[in-house]
């Protein structure tokens, strides 16, 4: 109920979505596997055929899973928050695919940097069903009350933190139960294990020197974002002023304003020798509203990269110039 100008989540969606045609685009092999270079000249052209086939395997699997659905969910909050987290696991046996991807919200993780600048040590607090507390963690016994809980109550949640560390040159994961389905009781260890990377993928807009969590473009832009909202709720305040006016009228003790609908048809009694209703002018116009709002809106487009090739059905552009505004968006 405070948001008054779409600018910036309509340019928020194009930004995303142009990252997904451009960076991970669902219609094509965006990645390729090519032999390492301390291979033999010999042996990459052997291993060629081979690493093709592995990647088409691969793609056919990324195409099968939930990665386009998951991966633009994290571009908006990369553009929106400067930090996006993924996190990729194998899919059940018996899945059409050997991946299962899952965008995780950036309120529900704490990271942390290690010392090569790297944002290696992630911890995650969810809430879970017993259903789906069940389908992820099915071997972790659980105490009385909780058990309890779980038959009775289908709708209650379980906080569980998840911990992945680098230890050595694996990582360290742990899954603890914080507190039970009544708020109370021990934290209770679900699930140990290794992983020889981390399932938990983390990407920054920009980073700036010091900090850990990213930098993004509507951070940059969220001046101008303030102020054209609020540049539209004061035209919509004075759209309201336009539309129904004020008015004054002549304390007579007949007129009663309390009771006055202003609406087309209405009737209006006044006494007779009295001015009855008359309008208040307004002190100036708001006609300034647009050119400001104009200019904010265009600068708000133009931090989040939604007016680097304008229109497509714009006659000016030459394909000279649609390849220079593709390089300039890409730098």
């Amino acid at each position: 109920d405070k948001l008054f100008d779409a600018t910036a989540p309509d340019a928020v969606d194009q930004l995303a979505a142009g990252m997904l045609s451009q960076l991970t685009p669902p219609w094509s092999r965006w990645f390729a596997l090519a032999a390492g270079i301390d291979a033999a000249p010999q042996d990459r052209e052997a291993l060629s055929a081979e690493l093709d086939r592995a990647a088409a395997i691969l793609q056919s699997n990324m195409d099968r899973s939930n990665f386009a659905v998951e991966i633009h969910q994290c571009y908006l909050d990369l553009v929106t928050a400067g930090t996006a987290t993924l996190m990729c696991e194998e899919a059940a046996p018996g899945e059409p695919t050997a991946f299962s991807f899952s965008a995780v919200p950036l309120s529900q993780v704490v990271l942390e940097e290690s010392p090569g600048g790297q944002l290696d040590t992630t911890f995650r607090l969810s809430e879970l069903t017993p259903a789906r507390f069940r389908a992820r963690f099915p071997d972790a016994m659980l105490g009385e009350s909780e058990e309890r809980h779980c038959r009775e109550n289908n709708e209650a949640s379980l906080s569980v933190l998840e911990a992945v560390m680098p230890e050595g040159s694996a990582y360290a994961y742990t899954a603890v139960l914080e507190k039970g389905l009544d708020g109370g009781g021990e934290p209770m260890v679900l699930a140990e294990g290794r992983f020889d990377t981390s399932p938990f993928i983390t990407f920054r807009w920009l980073k700036a020197p010091g900090e850990v969590y990213g930098r993004s473009p509507v951070m940059k832009a969220l001046p101008d974002i303030k102020t054209a909202n609020k540049v539209v709720e004061l035209v919509l305040k004075n759209a309201s002023i336009a539309v129904t006016g004020i008015w004054q009228a002549d304390d007579d003790g007949v007129l009663n304003p309390a009771t006055i609908k202003l609406a087309p048809g209405t009737i209006i009694p006044k006494a007779v020798g009295s001015a009855g209703l008359t309008p208040l002018e307004a002190p100036g116009r708001f006609d300034v509203s647009q050119i400001v709002l104009d200019d904010l809106r265009a600068a708000i487009r133009r931090a989040l990269l939604a007016d680097k090739l304008g229109q497509i059905n714009s006659p000016k552009m030459t394909a000279t110039e649609v390849l220079e505004r593709a390089a300039e968006m890409a730098r």
